[in-house]
């Protein structure tokens, strides 16, 4: 089991890197905190870390990210957040990290366009 300390700097990790990238568009700021063999599990996004200025670079004027809930356990981390701009429909996340001696080293994540809540069954946001 890791400790709590190297937990918290994990979900810190995760949160800066997503700031950088997702809001700041500044990749370049955290790319010391990605692994030289950064494994990346999306299909349309290559292995390496060089290729998250490329993506980043490729995304529309319009795009914005909100992160929401963050979670770690051991070495994993997951973000809960919302990307606009990326795909036609608003996309709700959940980006999960795997990290060792404090670097991005594996990235999965789970996509699904956002239904408003007006039009949800259960009444409830998929973002709060």
């Amino acid at each position: 089991m890791i400790e709590a300390d190297v937990q918290a700097r994990n979900r810190e990790i995760v949160s800066e890197v997503m700031k950088a990238v997702f809001v700041e568009r500044e990749p370049v700021r955290v790319m010391h905190l990605f692994s030289e063999h950064y494994i990346q599990h999306n299909p349309l996004i290559p292995n390496g870390r060089e290729a998250i200025p490329a993506m980043i670079a490729g995304l529309p004027e319009d795009f914005s990210y909100q992160p929401g809930m963050l979670v770690a356990d051991d070495e994993l981390v997951m973000i809960h957040g919302r990307y606009v701009g990326w795909t036609a429909k608003p996309v709700v996340a959940v980006d999960i990290f795997r990290l060792e001696d404090g670097k991005l080293v594996e990235h999965w994540d789970v996509l699904q366009e956002e239904v408003p809540a007006q039009q949800a069954v259960n009444g409830n946001a998929m973002f709060p």
